[in-house]
């Protein structure tokens, strides 16, 4: 939760937009003028501007270059009428984080500043390397000598203007890494944006990364300003970028060979300065051997390579994991009578490969505090999969079954999953109760995790309807055949009999 201030000199306009915001904001601070505007932001702590470009004292625009002066890492959003758009681009040039046109669509304000919030988030928290117990920010806990060395990785390129690759499983901390990279450069003070290529369809990543012209392709009713674009002078982070489509890699290619791009749709070439640091959980080297990913691309994206080990190479970490998620888990869910993890849970977690590393650990260890009745946490409060041992990325064998549906995603909704040729019950999949459940945890990846949970399940039951036919999972699904393979390796799918995820 965060606190807004919205700066506009009509009543009704702020009053709706402090209704429309009760379920986003904390608090809604409100502003008539631009003076007063300006006064807030240096007294009330603000996370989020949203900002009327048309104010009875001053300029919006001057306004925005105020607000970006006191701090560049607040999100500012401006409200413009829809005559106005020409000025609204501007704004977004200037550096505002996007905009909307009157008369507003709230539930549209809603979901902007819930992202605006999350922007806000990245850049103002610091990431704490190797130091538990600092509620202040998100931290990479582990002493062991290989995250050491990510650790002194980190130290060593931060400040250096050359592209990071970070490479690592599933799970293990990419993004934080990457957040620690561009808090310990010289560009921390400008802005921190972070784009998921898996996320989005080729057509709107392309324009979400370099903007697109008015009329560019369907329903493309505005001008919009890309990342690249509005980054300039910050720090981009790619992430999934094995899942980049081959006509971006093209475009990206080129951005890290001059610094410019243009416009889908357009013929203006904009000059940019913006850091790239990229993350995949892929092998890239067998995608440019298949021909699905450029060597040209692979090589001025891999700068500096950062590999973070998976959770099984630093055991000795394990321990001081648990402690801290433990101590998360408890303020959060207001358990503070729980004192530890017994002799007997900790043995279970000790001995677990962490197939799903540092997420699902985390999402374990709550799940363990959910179930708790006592002081204590015993084996018993641990999910199934976990006490029975759970399935290892290094050398699942094939009586193994499949990875549980919800891996790292707090139990909410399991499913299970057979062939409809062998009768297997109705699947359910309450994606609402997922939700609901990570919005009242303290998870700060909710749209990652949501967003492999319903991967995880449109996978398993596409290769158990497709019975394992890899090329038929991949027409069916409208993919290549290299994304098919990586999911299953990804959701440790058994691709040679009947899929059963059963949490």
């Amino acid at each position: 939760m965060s606190t807004v201030l919205a700066v506009d000199d009509d009543d009704t306009i702020l009053f709706l937009v402090e209704q429309a915001l009760r379920d986003v904001a904390t608090k809604v601070v409100k502003a008539r003028s631009g003076a007063e505007g300006l006064e807030r932001v240096a007294d009330s702590g603000v996370d989020v501007v949203l900002l009327d470009l048309n104010l009875p004292d001053s300029s919006g625009l001057d306004l925005l270059k105020q607000v970006r002066d006191h701090d560049r890492k607040i999100p500012v959003i401006v409200i413009t009428a829809e005559a106005e758009a020409e000025t609204a681009i501007e704004a977004m040039q200037l550096g505002a984080y996007d905009y909307v046109s009157k008369p507003v669509d709230f539930a549209a304000l809603q979901d902007l500043t819930r992202r605006a919030t999350r922007f806000r988030h990245l850049m103002k928290t610091p990431v704490a390397l190797g130091v538990d117990g600092v509620s202040s920010a998100d931290v990479f806990v582990g002493r062991s000598p290989a995250m050491l060395e990510v650790f002194k990785t980190i130290g060593r390129v931060a400040s250096q203007r050359v592209p990071v690759l970070i490479r690592g499983e599933s799970g293990s901390g990419k993004e934080l890494v990457a957040r620690a990279v561009y808090q310990h450069s010289d560009r921390a003070d400008d802005s921190y944006m972070a784009i998921n290529c898996a996320a989005l369809p080729e057509t709107l990543l392309e324009s979400e990364l370099f903007g697109h012209e008015k009329g560019a392709f369907t329903g493309a009713d505005r001008k919009r300003i890309g990342k690249f674009e509005q980054a300039s002078g910050g720090t981009l982070f790619l992430d999934e970028v094995g899942d980049m489509p081959p006509l971006v890699q093209a475009k990206v290619l080129r951005l890290l060979q001059e610094q410019k791009f243009e416009r889908v749709g357009g013929n203006e070439t904009i000059q940019t300065d913006v850091r790239i640091i990229t993350a995949t959980n892929r092998n890239l080297e067998s995608m440019v051997e298949a021909g699905e990913f450029r060597e040209d691309l692979l090589y001025r994206l891999n700068g500096v390579t950062i590999r973070i080990p998976p959770v099984r190479e630093r055991r000795s970490d394990l321990e001081p994991l648990i402690s801290h998620f433990l101590g998360r888990s408890v303020r959060a869910m207001s358990r503070l009578d729980i004192e530890g993890v017994g002799p007997d849970a900790l043995s279970v977690l000790l001995k677990y490969d962490w197939p799903g590393n540092v997420r699902e650990l985390e999402s374990v260890v709550r799940q363990a505090v959910l179930n708790c009745n006592g002081p204590v946490i015993a084996a018993e409060h641990l999910p199934a999969e976990v006490r029975a041992g759970g399935s290892s990325t290094s050398g699942a064998g094939e009586e193994e079954t499949a990875r549980p549906l919800q891996e790292g995603l707090g139990g909410a909704d399991r499913v299970e999953i057979l062939p409809p040729s062998e009768g297997g019950a109705p699947v359910s999949f309450d994606l609402a109760a997922l939700v609901a459940e990570r919005l009242q945890s303290d998870s700060e990846d909710i749209y990652a995790e949501v967003i492999e949970a319903a991967e995880r399940l449109l996978f398993n039951m596409t290769v158990a309807e497709c019975e394992g036919n890899q090329s038929r999972v991949a027409q069916r699904l409208g993919i290549t055949r290299a994304k098919v393979r990586d999911r299953i390796a990804q959701f440790n799918i058994s691709v040679e009999r009947k899929v059963v995820s059963d949490a």
